[in-house]
């Protein structure tokens, strides 16, 4: 009796979680992983490796890709709370400040996003098959953009994002091998050849999106 008890209440447990409706979310504070971007029609086209640290606002992105048929390597530090970005490269030794006019956006569900879909990617027919997912729409209204999210349900973690606005066009983002927690905190410290004066670069054009400064 105990026994049949015990499956009920597991039963009306998983019946209940099963029935929630997915609510918005946010990702781990402190993340590493990999992602690719595509845009402009596939004219474009990098894979990075990044590091997330959502607590004092910063990004490190390593990436190498291909943008007009030439290929390129770059290693961003974005420093929100600094307004600042490097564009840095350990080939010469070169390094570029620029001023960042734009605002951190951690990795999140938008409060104003609608719920889309919740999909199984995969197979549901088994355990370990699949995996529970849910896609958010909105709108950027700073930008006049758009975007498609995908966000796993358990853990909030990044899958995909089609974004669009007219100055970038459509940009599609994948991410894997994501994990939580940062494995070196050096990747958030700009190296010494940054902080040269003829380093600094001190115009940036007008306002940009996180996606513009990316490219």
């Amino acid at each position: 009796m105990q026994t049949l008890a015990l499956v009920s209440i597991t039963l009306c447990l998983a019946v209940n979680v099963w029935a929630q409706k997915p609510r918005h979310c946010r990702s781990p504070p402190l993340v590493v992983g990999s992602l690719t971007v595509s845009a402009r029609e596939g004219e474009f086209f990098a894979e990075a490796k990044y590091t997330y640290d959502a607590l004092q606002k910063r990004v490190r992105f390593r990436e190498f890709g291909c943008n007009n048929s030439q290929s390129f390597h770059t290693d961003k530090l974005i420093l929100f709370r600094k307004r600042v970005m490097y564009d840095i490269s350990y080939h010469d030794h070169s390094c570029k400040r620029i001023p960042l006019r734009v605002h951190f956006h951690p990795m999140e569900v938008p409060r104003e996003a609608k719920l889309l879909s919740e999909v199984v990617l995969g197979s549901s027919s088994a355990p370990g098959q699949g995996l529970l997912v849910n896609i958010w729409v909105g709108n950027v209204s700073e930008t006049g953009g758009k975007y498609f999210s995908t966000f796993t349900e358990f853990g909030c973690l990044p899958v995909s994002s089609i974004y669009y606005s007219n100055s970038t066009g459509w940009v599609m983002t994948s991410f894997f091998n994501n994990m939580n927690g940062i494995g070196n905190p050096e990747d958030f410290i700009p190296p010494d050849f940054c902080m040269r004066k003829e380093n600094e670069e001190t115009e940036w054009g007008t306002e940009r999106d996180f996606f513009e400064a990316l490219f």
